[in-house]
């Protein structure tokens, strides 16, 4: 009854992948296939073609158990691990605190009196689309001197709200203010995870960005990611959780965009010319049922530019079959890595995790209570919210 019960309903593997293990029930039962497309011989399968098939579990030619099994196109992607700097361009701009204008015999916010809040974004100033800074000062300074509100459209999670806000003049610099701080864009650093050439596709981070002040997830119109050279590591401890610091500038020539951010990574496409690493070659993926305990490497960067390769052990993994950005428990066990950086540091989410010449998934939260220990998401939801397809259009949950 335990093997009966190890044996999974569905199985998805690649054209060219090695044989896969398969539970056995024992001698008096065999395994017989209802297509051509894999051979199945003892305890393993050997894919041959794509398509659907199914094994089946005979008794005396009864059939007791039956496992769907496709077979899929072969799909590789070049592992990354560069590091790059990051900026997002906000969708609209976003509010991030509240400050009191003072004028004639008071003080007072007035965007906080207009219950706009903090996270919220502002879209729209007197009909006028907001999409940067600048938009803001020339509407509030006219309809300050002109004693005119400004009828304001501003995106609460999902919800659009509309209210009006009656600029006030600060005494101090005598220049018409609402209250509010505001910013038009966010940068940072990360990894790449991967690129895909024949689209040009690429996925780095593999966690959202959220903004630094009010902790939630940035909603973008737009971004870029430009070269980033590593310049120190600020180790890791138990309860605070290292960094790398790196320099780069948004002036650089633009390695690749940012069309999308989600809990899965950043995401666009990418010049392949900014994956200059010795690594640089297409690699097969492995789903998370193929995924096991056991030795491994990432690839990051520490020093400079260049992409390194470093030990790691999978401790733990779940055969996802729905989108869940914490896939493995991976543990460092590279004593070069630990002695330079303790560990996981910010700004190593999104390098690669490879096993058995393998891109099974990317680095991205660190245990703050031990620097050497993390999780990483399995590559599959990342390629998936990339817009590559690797299950040729199956019916299959979406990561986002």
């Amino acid at each position: 009854m335990k093997h009966y019960i190890s044996i999974p309903k569905e199985i998805i593997t690649f054209e060219s992948d090695d044989p896969m293990s398969i539970p056995p029930l024992g001698n008096v039962f065999q395994v017989t296939t209802n297509s051509n497309n894999i051979v199945a011989q003892n305890s393993e399968i050997y894919p041959s073609e794509t398509g659907e098939s199914a094994l089946v579990y005979k008794k005396a030619n009864i059939p007791v158990k039956k496992v769907d099994v496709s077979v899929l196109k072969d799909k590789k992607v070049i592992p990354g691990g560069q590091s790059v700097g990051v900026q997002l361009n906000t969708l609209g701009v976003l509010v991030v605190g509240h400050h009191l204008v003072n004028h004639k015999d008071k003080s007072n916010s007035p965007g906080e009196e207009a219950k706009i809040n903090v996270g919220d974004v502002i879209l729209e100033m007197d009909g006028k689309e907001i999409t940067q800074l600048e938009d803001v000062k020339p509407i509030v300074s006219d309809a300050g001197k002109n004693k005119e509100n400004i009828d304001v459209k501003v995106k609460r999670g999902e919800e659009i709200i509309e209210t009006k806000l009656k600029p006030e003049l600060n005494k101090k610099d005598n220049s018409y203010q609402i209250g509010l701080y505001i910013r038009d864009s966010a940068t940072g650093i990360g990894t790449v995870s991967f690129y895909e050439e024949d689209s040009g596709k690429y996925g780095a981070l593999g966690h959202i960005i959220s903004d630094a002040d009010t902790k939630k997830p940035i909603e973008i119109h737009e971004g870029k990611i430009v070269r980033s050279s590593v310049t120190s590591i600020e180790k890791g401890n138990q309860g605070l959780p290292g960094e790398k610091q790196a320099k780069f500038s948004m002036q650089d020539q633009q390695l690749g965009t940012i069309t999308k951010n989600s809990p899965f990574g950043i995401f666009g496409k990418l010049d392949s010319s900014a994956l200059n690493s010795e690594h640089q070659k297409p690699m097969p993926i492995g789903l998370s049922s193929e995924v096991e305990k056991g030795p491994a490497y990432i690839l990051t960067v520490v020093e400079g530019e260049k992409v390194e390769k470093f030990d790691i052990e999978i401790v733990n993994t779940v055969p996802q079959k729905f989108p869940a950005t914490k896939g493995m428990v991976i543990k460092v066990t590279d004593d070069r890595l630990l002695e330079k950086t303790g560990g996981i540091v910010q700004g190593m989410s999104g390098s690669p995790i490879i096993q058995n010449d393998k891109l099974v998934g990317a680095v991205t939260h660190v245990f703050v209570n031990d620097p050497t220990s993390g999780y990483g998401v399995h590559i599959e939801w990342m390629l998936d919210e990339a817009g590559v397809d690797i299950f040729e259009d199956k019916d299959r949950p979406k990561a986002s």
